[in-house]
């Protein structure tokens, strides 16, 4: 059972109510996909659980959500909140639009007010520093924006199937992005296969020298997934946010969306090289983010899929086990003898 949200890696709390699933403060699920999600306070992002944890956990929830007064709700989702303090959105057959709005819309909103507080702080800072010598004044704003450009804003890790300037990339390597990296990121459509490449500028020119590490595969999903949130750290209003969402419904698959985009539109991109994400319209970047989080998910639940076979694979070796102790002796001699197995079904 994790406690960190997968997205920021900060702790994603705990709850008194579910005794099968303590973790969260907002739990999220959908009983008739057997699904539930945990949605991180802090980046508002939704963690989907494991298979293995989840079934006692979302009948509890529908049973709570059952017997606690609603706050919000539509035809298909709603919202309540326990006494305990514990928010639970239950999902209905939402349309795939009105999900995505629940499910990204309040994130991209808090992003927008906590780009206002920013700028709002940013305004009383220039103050102060504009009553301080001209000279701390200047130094200040170098320093700031030298911590700007160079920190690290993500690290992802790669299998090795990507390239740094010319040389492949180790298994298991962690690859850094700094602010002055990211901006330079272009998703281009994959030369022989479905999917995407992603390209990065690694350098800042006049200061040192600049190389360009490109991505393909899985490798090319993980790094566009963490660069997307970073380049689309303003979020946006309702109406953006629906707009991306009706992007996305136009192609009617969050991938086949994500390979629409990154073709580009010749129509715009004439006037500037194709495949700059901070080119692109700012609903296609909130809709790339969102495309590229359900494609992560999907993975997710195809590994469930999986392990859901096995399992009932196990259940039928150890079925065809128990009804076979349960035949008389000498069963197998006659079925021998005269041709038919148990496992064959003629009697």
């Amino acid at each position: 059972m994790y406690q960190t949200c997968m997205f920021c890696k900060k702790p994603l709390g705990s709850n008194q109510v579910v005794e099968s699933f303590p973790v969260g403060r907002r739990l999220a699920f959908d009983a008739a996909k057997g699904r539930l999600w945990v949605v991180c306070r802090k980046c508002l992002r939704w963690n989907l659980t494991p298979l293995e944890e989840r079934w006692e956990a979302v009948e509890t929830c529908e049973r709570l959500f059952r017997a606690t007064p609603l706050r919000a709700s539509t035809d298909n989702i709603g919202l309540a909140r326990h006494r305990e303090g514990l928010e639970l959105v239950r999902i209905g057959k939402p349309p795939r639009g009105e999900f995505a709005a629940w499910r990204y819309g309040d994130q991209f909103r808090r992003r927008v007010r906590n780009l206002g507080f920013a700028l709002v702080g940013g305004v009383a800072a220039n103050f102060v520093f504009a009553s301080v010598p001209g000279t701390l004044f200047t130094g200040g704003v170098c320093v700031l924006l030298l911590w700007s450009t160079t920190r690290t804003v993500a690290k992802v890790r790669v299998d090795g199937e990507s390239a740094t300037g010319q040389e492949p990339v180790e298994q298991g390597t962690v690859v850094k992005f700094k602010h002055t990296n990211i901006r330079s990121i272009r998703m281009l459509p994959a030369e022989h296969e479905p999917g995407f490449t992603v390209d990065i500028h690694q350098g800042i020119e006049g200061i040192q020298r600049i190389r360009t590490a490109s991505f393909a595969g899985q490798d090319a999903h993980r790094v566009a997934a963490a660069v997307l949130p970073i380049l689309n750290a303003n979020g946006g209003m309702r109406r953006t946010v629906q707009a991306a969402v009706a992007e996305i419904e136009a192609q009617g698959h969050p991938s086949r969306y994500v390979a629409r985009a990154v073709r580009g539109n010749p129509d715009v991109d004439r006037e500037s090289p194709p495949g700059f994400v901070t080119n692109m319209r700012k609903p296609t970047r909130l809709a790339l983010e969102m495309a590229l989080h359900e494609e992560q998910e999907r993975r997710a639940l195809e590994g469930e899929l999986w392990v859901l076979e096995q399992a009932w694979r196990e259940a039928e070796e150890i079925a065809a086990i128990a009804d076979k102790l349960l035949l008389p002796a000498g069963t197998d001699d006659f079925f021998e003898k005269y041709g038919a197995t148990p496992e064959s079904g003629r009697r």
